[in-house]
């Protein structure tokens, strides 16, 4: 086994690395112990003692919502009727987040092995794997990898329960953030635009794929299971806390943005400073989002705080998606707040109306302040708008943009009352903030 800080890459990566990352071949995965979890699971475990491992793992989402991962397949397993579907989400659109291109680039072995694992364990016979369309080399490289594992039985072989073996299908997103969202990912399989419905009673562990019970896992969450199974859930659970590692996506004003697998429970500063090799200019860190643009900003000072779901929902804030955004004493948060209102409201799919119309009156506010024209009263404006609209869409779009603009005004206010004061910005030009991008 790996050492403890890397199960699920062998290395960290300097961004600017990842589009030369080849991929590890079935012959080089097999020697690493590739599918023995999967030999496990069918001599030994059965589907559910592969259910109990991962219990015991304490695994949970790596998605966002950081859910119990065995709870979530329990759902799907409990519901009545024979067909059930698996689908894994790669869709991985949202600003600053690189963790599952990664895994996609560097092992699609490991992700393949563990749609098995989950497949077999809830009782589904086929999955899609649900990737980014704009991730051309990385479904070249998976597609490959898919036919390796055909052509070695993987697949095919008859399991208990499963008398043709599972299928794994790659579906392509349309490469919009929202299509990520787990009902829009199965309208889309489906073969519809990428619009999200309305929860309940559109939950996929019950009304699902083609109206049957369907488990939806992040890509990262299935790359853990071969890791888990043929280790056991004891191995897993003593990593880190609450339980394993994590891939954390570092940009922004730092010396080394890069992607970091880390144990759970690493202190942000060690990230931040030890492997992202501090702030640029050897400044300090003015904010930071612990866990990408959709969820609550931090100021610097939290940047002791450690990298796990209960801190951070403490402090206000969330693990995400393990992209960390790092903002430098230069940078200017009204800058910042309109970037990420302004990506929220151009990737609306705009069937809510709160969603499309109030975003981008947020947008319009922000960018007439940033330009120097703001007036008194449109700070309160964005709080009225923000309070007014926030949690009424089908979907997160709406919420995750209000957020992290109302996480900005809540700590950084001050610096918006300054342009409005002065009629310009104090931090240079009114070009936006550059977001992270591959």
């Amino acid at each position: 086994m790996a050492e403890s800080r890397h199960i699920l890459t062998d290395r960290d990566l300097l961004l600017n690395e990842l589009p030369d990352v080849q991929p590890l071949d079935y012959n080089g995965y097999v020697a690493r112990g590739g599918y023995l979890g999967l030999e496990r699971a069918i001599n030994d475990l059965k589907p559910s003692g592969v259910l109990e491992a991962v219990l015991i793992s304490g695994l949970f989402g790596r998605g966002g919502a950081g859910f119990s991962t065995a709870k979530k397949w329990q759902m799907v397993l409990f519901q009545p009727g024979d067909t059930k579907y698996l689908c894994c989400n790669g869709a991985e659109d949202e600003p600053g987040t690189f963790k599952d291109r990664y895994l996609l680039r560097s092992n699609p072995h490991q992700l393949i092995e563990g749609a098995i694992l989950a497949a077999y364990a809830i009782g589904a016979n086929e999955g899609y794997l649900y990737i980014n369309g704009t991730f051309d080399e990385e479904i070249l490289f998976l597609n490959k990898a898919l036919d390796e594992a055909c052509e070695h039985g993987h697949l095919e072989r008859p399991l208990e329960g499963f008398k043709k073996g599972i299928s794994l299908k790659i579906a392509k997103t349309p490469g919009t953030y929202v299509s990520g969202e787990e009902t829009a990912l199965l309208e889309v399989i489906e073969g519809r635009p990428a619009k999200p419905k309305q929860k309940p009673p559109y939950y996929p562990a019950i009304h699902g794929l083609f109206g049957k019970p369907t488990l939806v896992n992040n890509l990262e969450t299935i790359c853990n299971l071969p890791h888990i199974v043929r280790e056991g859930g004891d191995f897993y659970k003593k990593i880190g806390h609450p339980s394993g590692t994590m891939i954390f996506s570092l940009t922004g004003d730092v010396r080394r943005p890069g992607i970091y697998e880390l144990p759970l429970g690493t202190p942000i500063r060690v990230l931040i400073e030890n492997y992202g090799g501090g702030v640029v200019n050897a400044g300090k860190v003015k904010a930071f989002f612990p866990g990408g643009p959709s969820i609550a900003i931090l100021p610097g000072d939290k940047i002791d705080l450690p990298l796990d779901l209960s801190t951070l929902k403490t402090a206000g804030s969330s693990l995400g998606t393990g992209s960390v955004i790092v903002m430098s004493e230069e940078s200017c948060m009204v800058k910042n707040a309109l970037l990420y209102a302004g990506f929220f409201a151009k990737e609306s799919c705009g069937q809510c109306p709160p969603c499309y119309l109030g975003l981008a009156n947020i947008t319009e506010i922000l960018r007439k302040i940033d330009a120097g024209d703001g007036e008194d009263g449109d700070i309160q404006q964005l709080e009225q708008l923000c309070d007014m609209i926030k949690g009424r869409g089908y979907c997160y779009l709406l919420t995750g943009g209000v957020i992290a603009v109302e996480s900005i005004l809540l700590h950084f206010k001050s610096e918006f009352q300054t342009h409005i004061k002065a009629s310009r910005c104090p931090f240079g030009s009114s070009q936006t903030a550059k977001s992270p991008t591959f």
